[in-house]
């Protein structure tokens, strides 16, 4: 009896010595698993926020966003398509912005009109903006801009800085000790130029308390339709989506797949100074037609450095696209005997399969690794 006893508490200890270097076992693998998420699979600490709960200030029924631009080049896809896609939505007071009321020259091409200033906004609107998008501007540290984003972020606006809008968004100080994203290209000047803010990595967008930023160009649209669901909810921006041909706007992303190689850097060097093979595109801009889709399009031929794109139109040097705003025509005699490429845009097509179309088409016009360089200015993951 004794020594099954003893056997018993024997087989008993060893059972809690091996339950509890199981546990500790499992409390490593627990804490691993936590070291590897923070510090290794994103080293610049992702707080893993949610858009919907990004505080924006309200004073409107309707909520008013402003788009701003600088009359000195601001990037074509940045501007056009939150202009357009919200426009279409009916959700808020939208207006185009830029220091003077006049033309706004984009860039990679085209140009538009922009009516409203921010002297005129700001006597309409001394309350101030719900929400400023803010895109990639050419000149990020533009006195007038970074004046007046400070004045708006006093009244309490929401800012979004699409792409390279980050640039202008930090220079203004309003990242300071925020969380941020970029263009993956800008990663490492954006480190350096700014230490005071956290740059994270790997998502489309991010967002830190009223300061939201996104990744390049094309996280254009999936950042306008978290806004909208954000705004009224998800059934809206599924619409929106379903329209534009959008099939997912999460902030997932995967920024390490973009990186120019020596290939890219060799064929972009190639196609700048074979000049005697560069073409130009033209587009046929007409009343009501679709500008997401033009903004695609001419946004990816105006990269691969084998084209230039031209709007073309018959008499008229302006046209009012789909969501009223107005797009100056470069060519008006479309007749002319140059010998050029012509690119129509449907107005029925959605906008982001055309953009998959169109980087085809220009695979197989430019090759393969013009494709590519596109894609990667782009930050648009195709294929």
């Amino acid at each position: 009896m004794n020594q099954r006893h003893s056997q018993f508490l024997y087989n008993n200890r060893k059972s809690k010595q091996f339950q509890s270097i199981t546990m500790r076992f499992l409390l490593c693998l627990f804490l691993f698993g936590i070291f590897y998420t923070k510090l290794i699979a994103n080293p610049f600490g992702t707080k893993q926020k949610y858009l919907n709960q990004i505080p924006i200030k309200s004073q409107h029924k309707k909520p008013i966003i402003t788009i701003i631009s600088d009359n000195e080049f601001t990037e074509l896809t940045d501007f056009l398509v939150p202009y357009g896609i919200l426009k279409r939505a009916e959700i808020s007071e939208l207006y185009a912005l830029a220091p003077e009321s006049g033309k706004v020259q984009l860039f990679p091409a085209l140009s538009v009109e922009v009516d409203t200033s921010f002297g005129v906004f700001d006597k309409e609107h001394p309350e101030g903006a719900d929400i400023v998008i803010v895109p990639a501007l050419h000149n990020s540290q533009n006195p007038t801009i970074l004046n007046w984003l400070k004045k708006q972020n006093e009244k309490g606006a929401t800012f979004i800085g699409i792409c390279d809008g980050v640039w202008t968004l930090a220079y203004s100080g309003l990242l300071d000790k925020r969380e941020a994203t970029g263009h993956w290209y800008a990663k490492d000047k954006l480190i350096k130029t700014f230490p005071n803010t956290i740059w994270t990595k790997n998502k489309r967008y991010v967002h830190d308390d009223r300061m939201i930023t996104t990744s390049g160009v094309t996280a254009s649209i999936p950042i306008t339709l978290a806004l909208i669901e954000t705004l009224v909810g998800k059934k809206k921006a599924s619409e929106m989506a379903e329209l534009y041909g959008v099939k997912s706007w999460d902030p997932n992303h995967n920024s390490d797949m973009f990186e120019f190689k020596w290939n890219h850097y060799l064929i972009a060097t190639k196609n700048y100074l074979s000049f005697w093979n560069h073409e130009t595109i033209e587009i046929p801009i007409y009343e009501g037609m679709d500008e997401v889709s033009l903004a695609l399009v001419a946004d990816a031929y105006a990269r691969t450095y084998r084209s230039n794109v031209s709007s073309i139109a018959p008499q008229t040097k302006q046209i009012k696209s789909k969501s009223g705003i107005s797009i100056y025509a470069d060519i008006t005699n479309p007749e002319s005997k140059r010998i050029n490429v012509r690119v129509m845009i449907p107005n029925s097509g959605k906008s982001y399969p055309l953009l998959t179309e169109t980087l085809e088409n220009i695979q197989k016009r430019y090759g393969e690794t013009t494709m590519e360089f596109v894609t990667l200015q782009m930050e648009f993951p195709f294929p």
